[in-house]
């Protein structure tokens, strides 16, 4: 299904298959996909839904057009610059809000990126688990040639690309392209643009061929233990995360179907 979710109807789409795959596009190419405090509004809720969505397995970020997402609209800019401080915080809330939404979405999350990501599409890049990108994308973290700074994208982006990286390009505004983007951890795989549609699809067939829920928890798993000290409780606590989903129904059918040599349930599910 696809369904249109906005005040401002087409700037992003959104479609649910029947593998539960959920594709969210922006839908602005006009603008370069570039988003608005009203376009951030929107994301965050489609963000949130899906999140809550226990049919989706899989959610795409893509976008429509020659860009990928020219980060923020200069309309929306032009109005910030007079905003008092008080607005300028909401305004910089309502961006985090929508980050965190994407970053901390349960299901696996998948950049679809064909073309240039600037600013704020850094961010959003970073947030997604995996980032599969055309050799022509570029990317540039321009915030500085404004006289700004990436400031709430900055947790996920030094995620993305580690501290050296980020003290370099936070400071030049360079723009570099998805093979730089690549060695630096900000873009998994680089591909054509004639291949990008079947690289991402074979991800997705990858990512529906593992158990919904193991995904889910490994993927919390991964938030959870990032950093953490390998102590006694550490240990315990990934213990009882093992032995529990073991004994799961999901844990169960996936070493049965392993050792009876056959497909697991959740592949009849994930075939159109």
């Amino acid at each position: 299904m696809t369904q249109e979710i906005s005040k401002n109807e087409a700037a992003v789409l959104v479609d649910i298959d029947s593998r539960g795959v959920a594709t969210v596009t922006l839908n602005n190419p006009e603008k370069h996909n570039a988003f608005d405090d009203d376009i951030i509004a929107q994301l965050t809720t489609i963000f949130t839904d899906i999140a809550k969505n226990e049919n989706v397995r899989v959610m795409v970020l893509a976008a429509n057009g020659k860009s990928f997402c020219a980060g923020a609209d200069l309309g929306w800019m032009k109005r910030m610059a007079n905003y008092s401080y008080q607005e300028n915080l909401h305004d910089a809330n309502g961006l985090a809000n929508m980050l965190k939404a994407l970053n901390f979405i349960p299901q696996p999350t998948i950049a679809k990126i064909q073309g240039a990501a600037f600013g704020g599409a850094v961010g959003l890049a970073s947030c997604c688990d995996i980032v599969i990108a055309s050799e022509k994308a570029s990317f540039s973290l321009s915030e500085v040639k404004f006289g700004l700074i990436p400031a709430t994208i900055s947790p996920y982006v030094v995620g993305a690309i580690g501290l050296k990286a980020a003290r370099r390009y936070f400071q030049t505004a360079e723009r570099f392209f998805a093979d730089k983007a690549e060695q630096l951890g900000l873009v998994d795989e680089v591909t054509t643009p004639e291949q990008l549609d079947e690289s991402v699809d074979k991800m997705i067939n990858t990512l529906l061929a593992n158990g919904p829920i193991a995904m889910r928890q490994a993927k919390q798993l991964v938030f959870d233990i990032a950093y953490q000290t390998i102590d006694q409780a550490l240990i315990s606590e990934t213990s009882k995360r093992i032995a529990a989903i073991r004994i799961s129904d999901e844990g169960q059918e996936g070493l049965s179907s392993f050792f009876e040599k056959r497909s697991p349930a959740w592949h009849s599910n994930s075939e159109e």
